[in-house]
């Protein structure tokens, strides 16, 4: 008779900070009915991955779920794999903190199902050749890697039916190839075509293995898969038909197979992930091109041939693609280099401030695709909220009790994210500043450290590949198929209609003390749509930058000597923003200069743009008001004007907090909401980022005549 070893693996994920609500309901609906349906098999063998986030969430919501898969365990029917605690991106960080990670989910697991973990689960399947090292290091025996990383080695398929041996620099590791052809057809398809997909690779040999890993939330999570897992017992099929088939059909854990099996061979493997996020890490024109020409080879009956040769590509360039996530990863890394410089006896501090740190690198929000939460405020927030609260504790353990009685400013010039260019960071014993010179002279990030929140995390509306698809499916909208349980991947669901009217794109990065001088028939809806006429050449052009240290204090001076079109006069006109920050202040205030250069009298419509993020538009918690005037729509998701105003407040009573925007001259503000329109698991959906509130002034200078205001923003704690 024809065999087949079979190995299945599956990994649970919740991000770090997301709603526990999201966490309950993936565990009413995926973790828990499937080890309920589990327990029902004794003969079904499965190795097991959960995040140390979940793992804990779970110990402290549902602690009678860990007794159960630790009787599992003790049958031989679970073995358990470890992996970074906080499920992070391996190859973004530093070695140290991949061990130290991957350690403290390996005794996490210990504790609380007895298994000795010597596999380690990748997030998301990034590779790089370099792994093997710190994985070992780790006292990691094995991985779990898609069979396309294999191919794109060079390997073809009929050599992938068993496990790998690798190194890097002496340092080896196992790796077993997953099934591309069995992530689709669990729990996608019928169970009998997993069934006979096996049967066609069993052989007389019996010593061939098949590998199945991917996430457990595809059993109950995804769309209609609950309904299809459960309810109509897709999943109890499938494990009968496994156990009526066990004579030819051998189900292994990895470590079974490592003792069981020899390796098929060493291999070397290059930077790669799965298929689809190699997609996404393509800039949106590239991606749409790529998938002009995958489309193409189809057609042409060329695609299942030639696919391992069309690669998307490489996951560090959602860096570049996304410079919010650029900036969250070089946050995360100037904190990991600040802990390495602190000097301190008082130990517990250290591990909970390095421990803030690994939170922080949960690798959910430093990506998208259909699956990454870049987009999601709810998943950028606590990133930042730990980074920021190992930030408080780091200024505790580096300052003494009188500077921290008398309060503390510092600042630095530092190529923070690596770009080539040198920024800005300054901070006090209350916030965290950083500016881009080269850039507009702008704020990017603001950090208050009471709340433990980056006020300015908010995304800049950008294309995506994927909004083409939202645009044709509203084009030739027909009735949705009924009856199908379609991979995530080829699903178009959206949230609400219309969505392709909110598909504006930003021509620079949405910040703060932006500097704008507006064309005189600019109106706020065409601000708000980025359609307007921008006159100068302030908003992202270089700034000259100095900084000055008072008592108590410092100032960031920057200026800039640029021009405006004042009708056919290309006038040269220079602004200049000083910032001041003083110690132990809960505010930040700008103090503007502009200066008319020119030869002739000159008028002028000049802006300051700021965003605010924070969190929700439409709550009724949080609102704009003003001292000075009643607003009718005062969600802070509102679009409109405000004449005659020198203070506008934002309010946010979740968080505790109200923002005041004060002028030193009296303004008119415009506000309005920036939305994005992403693709997640449950379709297209519109995301509320923030709050944009930008006075303006009109104004007529004369040769060399000057015209000063400040711009103050004042945080306090509501009671």
């Amino acid at each position: 008779m024809k065999k087949i070893n079979l190995a299945i693996g599956i990994h649970n994920h919740q991000p770090v900070g997301n709603f526990d609500f999201v966490f309950e309901q993936a565990y009413q609906k995926a973790y828990l009915p499937f080890l309920t349906v589990h327990e029902l098999f004794p003969g079904i063998k499965l190795t097991h991955h959960f995040s140390g986030i979940l793992l804990q969430w779970i110990k402290e919501n549902h602690p009678e779920f860990l007794p159960r898969l630790k009787a599992l365990a003790l049958k031989g029917q679970v073995e358990m794999m470890t992996g970074g605690f906080y499920e992070p991106i391996l190859a973004t960080i530093p070695d140290a903190d991949k061990i130290g990670q991957i350690k403290k989910l390996t005794r996490f697991v210990k504790d609380e199902t007895g298994c000795d973990a010597i596999g380690a689960w990748v997030a998301e399947r990034v590779w790089e050749p370099d792994l093997p090292q710190p994985l070992a290091q780790a006292g990691v025996r094995y991985t779990v890697i898609d069979d396309a990383h294999f191919k794109y080695a060079g390997l073809e398929e009929a050599q992938l039916s068993g496990y790998f041996v690798s190194e890097n620099n002496g340092h080896m590791i196992n790796i077993f190839p997953i099934s591309e052809k069995l992530r689709y057809t669990i729990p996608f398809m019928p169970p009998e075509a997993t069934i006979d997909y096996l049967a066609g690779l069993a052989d007389e040999d019996g010593r061939r293995l098949a590998t199945f890993a991917d996430d457990g939330e595809k059993f109950g999570v995804w769309p209609k898969t609950f309904e299809q897992c459960y309810e109509q017992g897709w999943l109890e099929a499938f494990f009968r038909l496994l156990q009526q088939n066990s004579d030819w059909i051998r189900l292994l854990t990895f470590s079974e197979a490592l003792q069981t099996l020899p390796p098929a061979g060493r291999v070397y493997l290059p930077t790669a992930s799965y298929r689809e996020m190699m997609e996404w890490a393509l800039p949106a024109q590239s991606l749409m091109r790529y998938e002009d020409f995958e489309h193409w080879l189809k057609e042409q009956g060329m695609a299942e041939a030639n696919k391992v040769y069309l690669r998307g590509g490489f996951w560090r360039n959602f860096l570049v693609k996304y410079p919010e996530s650029n900036n969250l990863h070089k946050r995360m890394l100037s904190g990991v280099e600040r802990l390495q410089t602190i000097k301190t006896k008082n130990s517990k501090a250290l591990e909970q401030a390095r421990d803030h740190i690994y939170a922080g690198q949960c690798n959910c929000p430093y990506w998208h695709g259909v699956f990454g939460g870049l987009y999601l405020p709810n998943l950028r927030f606590p990133i930042y909220r730990n980074l920021i609260q190992a930030d408080v504790i780091m200024d505790r353990l580096e300052h003494t009790a009188a500077e921290q009685k008398q309060g503390w400013v510092s600042a630095r010039t530092v190529d923070f994210d690596k770009d080539g260019f040198e920024e800005v960071v300054a901070a006090s014993d209350r916030l965290n500043l950083f500016f881009k010179p080269e850039r507009g002279g702008v704020l990017f990030e603001l950090d208050l450290k009471s709340h433990a929140i980056n006020l300015l995390d908010a995304m800049t509306r950008r294309e995506e590949a994927y909004h083409r698809k939202l645009r044709d499916a509203i084009a030739h909208q027909s009735p949705e198929k009924t009856g199908e349980v379609a991979s995530i991947h080829d699903l178009v669901l959206m949230k609400e209609e219309n969505l392709d009217q909110h598909l504006h794109y930003d021509w620079y990065r949405r910040s703060s003390l932006i500097d704008h001088f507006l064309r005189p028939d600019a109106t706020l809806q065409a601000f708000y749509k980025a359609s307007y006429g921008e006159q100068g050449d302030f908003v992202d052009q270089p700034y000259h930058c100095r900084i000055v240290k008072r008592a108590g204090g410092l100032q960031l001076q920057l200026h800039r000597d640029g021009h405006v079109w004042v009708d056919s006069d290309w006038a040269a006109v220079r602004v200049s923003k000083t910032v001041f920050l003083q110690a132990k202040e809960n505010l930040l205030q700008t103090e503007y200069c502009i200066t008319n250069q020119h030869c002739g009298e000159i008028s002028l419509w000049f802006g300051s743009e700021s965003i605010f993020a924070l969190m929700a538009g439409d709550a009724p918690d949080r609102y704009y008001a003003s001292p000075q005037c009643e607003i009718a729509d005062a969600r802070l998701a509102s679009l409109g004007e405000l004449t005659g105003l020198s203070e506008l407040n934002l309010y946010d009573e979740w968080l505790g907090l109200r923002i005041r925007v004060q002028t030193g001259q009296v303004a008119d503000f415009w506000r309005f909401p920036i939305e994005t329109v992403s693709l997640s698991e449950s379709g297209f959906e519109r995301v509320y980022q923030g709050s944009v509130v930008m006075p303006h002034w009109k104004l007529t200078l004369k040769p060399g005549e000057s015209w000063k205001t400040q711009v103050r923003f004042v945080f306090e704690s509501l009671a």
